[in-house]
């Protein structure tokens, strides 16, 4: 009887430990679903060293390191816990800049149109290097898009006052009347904006700046273009002139095909010359309203509605007519909207694409950069952060470190996207000592394997959640080559055989589970001894 009353006793005591550990773990890993408790976004690649050159110089052994990357999956996950959003953590991790950075640019506020489809990073990379907190944005979100994009975009905008989603949507078709009224949509809804923008301009999910806010204004300020519109363009060539004297029609959301058996277009409405030019613009505040109130501006709207890619004729032909505010009647190609490297111009313009090419469009590599910068457009296009992601990664730092270096206001540390760090560390990660509660230390010891190499404590403050630290340390089955103490060994044995599929696999994994691999890796130090 003593020994059952024992064995009860040793049970009791044994399940009494079992749900004391439970519980911590339940509570660990309830609370790194909590924005505070999260890290912000990881896993950044090093720059490539042809990048180095528009970067500024380092000293020593240190280079210049990226804080954050995989932005999409950070926003996603934002996303999806909706009224629990924390937009002054995420203004800080994705480095937006949130004041003004001279009176110059505070007087003369812009509105930007952002049309968009995909490439969720791009859209937000792109949104951070424009945003001015004196500017205002409309983003026009493809009626096509997944619904987890346009949620991911909505969460997004939701953290600025002057940034807000078109308020009617289309489904977009390339070379389609559909993608002249995106724009019109976001300029009724700027129209309305109480922000005293003077211009407004509009761009793509796959542009980048080349000038910073500062230069946009005092280029749109100068002498040649202060109350005038920036529609580059000619008169229609003659090869052009099918565009608007045969009928086509939308195949919805997919492509645009003439009208089979279908009579020509009639003349232009108000005998209008017609002119080709740019989809691209700058348009002053009173010119838009002209477009949305004049009937000459409606009516020729109407008529471009069965035109082929009619934002190409519809806003240069527009600002030739002399009556019309800000027109510009021999602007001719003038004016350094775009950067592009065509196909067909390969050889003349430019020396080829060093990336690329889709639709005769090159997508920027790397090498491509020098001449962009060279060329000194407003923007570039285009970019793609999957095929050629150092060409971003690269511009993005340059343009944000010429942005910095021309404010008039004290620099926040948080507008900086990359620091100078250690060059022999691929992270800038140090070793640190494991601290904390003893919950979190008991959970370090639940969580971490008992050797990874047979003499050493690998020791992990971490911060998702135990289930994902167990999935990927069960895997570690051979003891890793590494030789010292410091983070480089650790990481290199992370990525390199036997291990380096290991990694691979477990990155695309819990990226969708916001860093949960990466702040596994980066919270890592060697405690005692070494493998041998």
């Amino acid at each position: 009887m003593l020994q059952l009353e024992g064995a009860k006793r040793s049970f009791l005591f044994c399940l009494g430990i079992c749900m004391l550990i439970c519980s911590v773990i339940y509570l660990r890993a309830m609370a790194g679903t909590d924005p505070q408790g999260q890290s912000g976004p990881l896993g950044c690649r090093p720059f490539s060293k042809y990048c180095q050159a528009f970067l500024p110089s380092t000293k020593g052994s240190t280079a210049w390191q990226r804080h954050d990357c995989q932005v999409e999956s950070y926003l996603l996950s934002m996303g999806n816990r909706g009224g629990d959003q924390d937009c002054s953590r995420l203004v800080r991790e994705l480095h937006f800049i949130t004041s003004s950075l001279s009176r110059e640019e505070e007087d003369y506020p812009l509105a930007f149109i952002l049309t968009v489809h995909k490439e969720l990073e791009l859209l937000v990379r792109l949104l951070r290097a424009i945003y001015m907190p004196q500017n205002v944005y409309c983003i026009h979100v493809d009626a096509k898009a997944p619904q987890e994009y346009r949620e991911a975009v909505e969460s997004l905008v939701g953290c600025f006052p002057n940034v807000f989603l078109a308020s009617h949507s289309e489904m977009v078709t390339y070379a389609g009347f559909s993608r002249l009224q995106a724009d019109i949509n976001c300029m009724r809804d700027l129209a309305a904006s109480p922000v005293p923008w003077r211009k407004v301009l509009n761009l793509c999910g796959q542009d980048f700046p080349v000038k910073s806010n500062l230069e946009l204004v005092r280029y749109m300020q100068s002498k040649e273009w202060r109350d005038r519109n920036m529609t580059p363009g000619i008169k229609q060539p003659a090869a052009m002139r099918h565009r608007t004297q045969l009928q086509y029609m939308e195949v919805r959301g997919s492509h645009v095909a003439p009208k089979r058996g279908g009579p020509k277009k009639g003349a232009p409405p108000h005998r209008l010359q017609m002119y080709f030019g740019t989809a691209y613009y700058a348009l002053t505040r009173t010119f838009v309203e002209f477009v949305l109130r004049s009937h000459v501006s409606r009516d020729l709207l109407e008529w471009s509605k069965d035109a082929f890619s009619p934002d190409e004729h519809y806003w240069v032909t527009l600002n030739h007519i002399k009556e019309a505010p800000g027109s510009h009647v021999g602007g001719g190609w003038g004016g350094e909207i775009r950067t592009i490297k065509w196909r067909d111009q390969e050889g003349t313009v430019h020396n080829g694409c060093k990336g690329r090419y889709v639709r005769d469009i090159c997508i920027y590599g790397l090498e491509d950069l020098q001449w962009i910068i060279d060329r000194n457009s407003m923007f570039a296009n285009k970019f793609e952060s999957k095929a050629f992601p150092e060409a971003l990664d690269c511009l993005e730092q340059w343009h944000r470190d010429k942005v910095l270096q021309q404010a008039m206001v004290p620099i926040q540390s948080w507008w900086q996207l990359a620091t100078q760090g250690n060059a022999t560390s691929l992270f800038n990660a140090t070793e640190t000592v494991c601290e904390g509660s003893r919950e979190d230390l008991l959970l370090t010891y639940l969580s971490c394997p008992e050797t990874l190499c047979g003499k050493f404590r690998l020791c992990v403050s971490l911060r998702g959640t135990v289930a994902d630290a167990t999935i990927i340390t069960k895997e570690f089955t051979s003891p890793p080559p590494c030789q010292t103490r410091n983070f480089t060994d650790l990481w290199c044995t992370l990525t390199t055989e036997p291990h380096g599929p290991l990694y691979q696999r477990h990155l695309s994994t819990f990226t969708e589970k916001k860093t949960a691999l990466w702040t596994w890796l980066l919270r890592c130090v060697v405690t005692t001894g070494h493998c041998t």
